[in-house]
């Protein structure tokens, strides 16, 4: 290319953060045909959280030539439930397209070796120290290399390395303030247990500080994580409120039973942000660097696949007709991003302040098209214009811009 020639380009494409948004955005700009450099602080695998997947990621996945039910558990739905009232609902999510729950470190490993096949230069090890991204180029500056490109896409999580240098992340209040969650393994068999990993299900008991996950596994393992949205009580630290709530849970008291807890208990804060700085000249961001929700419908990975996807089609696009340094160039598609985000943004909202598990959720089974509508958004049908509940959610309220 003329262009390449004349500044002497590395890479057409480097993407900073090889998780699920940049090992994405990196394979399918390879498969446009394009140069990509893929940098990883870390190194694979590693531990993570956000398990349970949802079905419209399929799309992406198919797109990027992986078989994600290879050693997955499938997953049917979501069944949400209070043990106080002995309420629950089941939402059948796998309809028209399947998803699994999967555990995310070979997962992770998995997607970013795949982009490695497709063509992908990719580093790991290799921390970012600084990026400038001017009129004619990105430079970028490693613990190991100095970088020339003509793009970049800032995949770092909640690192969020653009949106931290332009100083425009902006907490989200009065969502889920912390997370601590540990996985166990040797799920003893029981009719119950059984019924689990058959379907496949997660399953999310509403507690009176947040709410827990129950995912289960592969290999009969669960991941077992609680979510405090409230001040967290004094009287114990983090971990023994884990454990607290794990035994006053009836149906994990009865799975938990025999089992034996496979990794030390993690914590995660700051949780749920906007980035007012999603993209601009020569570079754009997505997944997590984009925004983080509160992990209650699973939407992280999700949000990931779909916004890699949409910012590697639009680079590509901008190169063709050589506009990538426009700073206009994601207009189009952040407002596409921001319909999804803010559908899960002000759905977990109604979670926790409109008591909509109880209100809403417990109520559906009187109303078939509610139960679809609620279905629809679970699984991350988001682009559509026939979901009323998504209509009444996104009406007269002000979210991200």
């Amino acid at each position: 290319m003329i262009e390449d020639r004349q500044h002497h380009f590395d890479y057409d494409v480097t993407v900073v953060g090889g998780g699920p948004a940049g090992s994405t955005a990196a394979t399918l700009l390879a498969q446009h045909g394009h140069r990509v450099l893929l940098l990883e602080s870390g190194r694979h695998p590693r531990f993570h959280i956000g398990e349970s997947m949802l079905p419209f990621s399929e799309p992406v996945i198919q797109r990027l030539g992986i078989d994600w039910s290879a050693g997955n558990l499938s997953k049917s739905g979501a069944v949400f439930m209070d043990e106080a009232t002995d309420q629950q609902m089941y939402f059948p999510l796998s309809v028209h397209r399947r998803t699994y729950q999967i555990e995310r470190a070979p997962f992770d490993q998995m997607l970013f070796e795949n982009a490695g096949k497709h063509g992908v230069v990719t580093h790991q090890d290799e921390k970012v120290i600084n990026v400038s991204c001017d009129s004619d180029r990105v430079s970028l500056v490693s613990d190991k290399s100095e970088y020339r490109s003509r793009y970049l896409i800032d995949a770092t999580g909640r690192s969020a390395l653009m949106g931290r240098k332009a100083k425009a992340i902006s907490r989200i209040q009065n969502l889920g303030k912390f997370a601590v969650y540990t996985h166990f393994e040797n799920i003893q068999p029981s009719e119950e247990a059984d019924e689990l990993f058959r379907s496949g299900n997660i399953y999310v008991p509403v507690v009176d500080i947040g709410w827990i996950w129950i995912i289960p596994l592969a290999g009969r393992r669960l991941s077992v994580g609680l979510v405090v949205q409230k001040d967290k009580p004094k009287d114990c630290e983090i971990e023994a409120l884990l454990q607290r709530y794990l035994a006053a849970s009836p149906i994990l008291s009865r799975l938990l039973k025999g089992a034996k807890q496979a990794e030390a208990a993690r914590v995660e804060a700051d949780f749920s942000y906007t980035n007012q700085s999603r993209y601009g000249s020569r570079y754009a961001c997505c997944g997590d660097a984009a925004g983080f929700l509160d992990p209650v419908f699973s939407s992280g990975v999700f949000l990931a696949f779909t916004s890699a996807a949409r910012i590697a089609d639009r680079v590509h696009q901008g190169f063709l007709e050589g506009l990538e340094a426009d700073p206009a160039l994601h207009v189009e598609d952040d407002e596409k991003y921001l319909l999804g985000f803010n559908t899960m943004r002000l759905f977990v909202e109604r979670f926790y302040h409109s008591n909509i598990v109880h209100n809403l959720f417990f109520e559906a089974h009187r109303d078939p098209d509610l139960k679809a509508q609620i279905a629809q958004l679970l699984a991350g049908d988001l682009w559509v214009d026939n979901n009323k509940l998504q209509r009444s959610l996104l009406a007269g309220r002000r979210t991200a811009s």
